[in-house]
């Protein structure tokens, strides 16, 4: 029976809003990544028999089909297929799903998937906004009162549900930012971020190889005096959601069997992945349940996995994930989450992938978790398994 395995993981840097990589198209930030895992990993770029690429916000500069053209800007022969997947915040780990299916059922040899988003040059909402009409249509909007699927109020909603109060949520974020800190300053990251290459105004190039977002030094009264975002009276500030950013990262995915053909290392083996969906109106809560499946498919308990990245769109979501679940919260984002390192929405799935697959090769886990919430209330678990 074919599997599917990951041979290597990169990312860029994670750049804030406006900030360092603000200068970088998508397409050519994509293809920074593909250049990176195929020089890497020794992979011909012939050999890939499509990039399947997610992305968020597909309009403007990202849209027409990203994936297709990211390969073309890198250089990649005009025969490499791609194409571009939308499962909002889970694009990215959609894609990685898609791919390694592909690769088990035949369909696929050698495969890239990754995502990208710059929230710089196409601003979140940018595909309600510069279309006619708008998005769901009336009979959804009947179906739930006219509510606006919005996640700053859907995060409301988790912590009153979970009883999460407002110093839990800010604590939660300050240890994001050391745990993210610890791991830049120690050079943890070194091994799944590739510097980008961005042009300066005086015609030199800045070498980009550091998050942006990491801070170092913020006090539980420092967060405290940040107004509620959604909510006069609410909980959810600035400081403890994540903030959209731009980047990208990219997996090379095969057989073991072809990879030990052409003298790949794999690192990491897809043991299992699955879905969940609930009320889109608190739509954040999606990787609990996704979680129960994906380890149901698995054949696994959760006192067996040894490495946990759910993704921080914010503090709620992931203190309510741990609430649920009983988790052991060191083993969750041990190298900071979205609220420090940033959350490029269509790019965060394969972001947390290339991170969880370096944390596990680096720890010697067996087994790790990754699970992601998106818009609209559905959500992606994945399990890898070292190998």
């Amino acid at each position: 029976m074919r599997d599917a395995v990951v041979v290597d993981a990169v990312r860029t840097p994670i750049g804030r809003r406006g900030g360092a990589l603000a200068g970088v198209h998508p397409v050519d930030l994509s293809a920074t990544v593909l250049r990176a895992l195929a020089e890497r990993s020794g992979v011909d770029p012939a050999r890939v028999d499509d990039v399947v690429w997610g992305c968020a916000s597909q309009v403007g500069e990202q849209a027409a089909n990203v994936g297709r053209f990211a390969a073309l800007a890198a250089g990649w022969p005009e025969t490499v297929p791609g194409t571009t997947v939308d499962r909002g915040c889970g694009s990215a780990q959609q894609a990685a799903h898609f791919a390694a299916a592909g690769v088990i059922a035949g369909q696929y040899d050698v495969v890239v998937c990754g995502g990208v988003e710059s929230a710089t040059r196409v601003p979140m909402g940018s595909a309600r906004t510069r279309g006619p009409g708008l998005p769901h249509g009336p009979a959804v909007r009947a179906r739930y009162f006219g509510v606006d699927f919005d996640r700053g109020r859907s995060a409301e909603v988790v912590a009153e549900r979970w009883g999460l109060s407002r110093a839990q949520l800010d604590e939660h974020s300050l240890e994001s930012h050391e745990r993210a800190a610890l791991a830049a300053d120690g050079g943890e990251l070194k091994g799944e971020i590739v510097p980008v290459t961005v042009p300066a105004e005086d015609g030199e190039v800045l070498v980009v190889d550091t998050d942006e977002g990491i801070r170092r030094g913020g006090t539980p009264e420092s967060l405290a005096r940040l107004r509620p975002a959604f909510r006069p009276d609410g909980v959810i500030t600035a400081g403890n959601s994540s903030h959209v950013a731009d980047g990208a990262a990219a997996l090379l995915a095969t057989t073991s069997e072809i990879a030990r053909r052409e003298g790949w290392t794999p690192l990491v083996r897809f043991h299992a992945f699955a879905l969940a969906a609930v009320d889109p109106v608190a739509m954040l809560t999606g990787p609990i349940p996704a979680t129960a499946a994906v380890l149901a498919r698995a054949g696994l308990r959760l006192d067996e996995i040894g490495a946990v990245e759910v993704d921080e769109a914010f503090a709620a979501v992931t203190c309510a994930w741990l609430a649920e679940t009983g988790a052991d919260p060191r083993l969750l984002s041990a190298r900071g989450g979205a609220i420090a390192l940033g959350h490029p929405l269509g790019g965060a799935g394969a972001r947390l992938m290339t991170t969880l697959v370096h944390r596990m090769r680096s720890a010697r886990v067996r087994h790790g978790l990754q699970a992601m919430c998106e818009a609209g209330g559905t959500a992606n678990a994945t399990v890898l398994e070292l190998l």
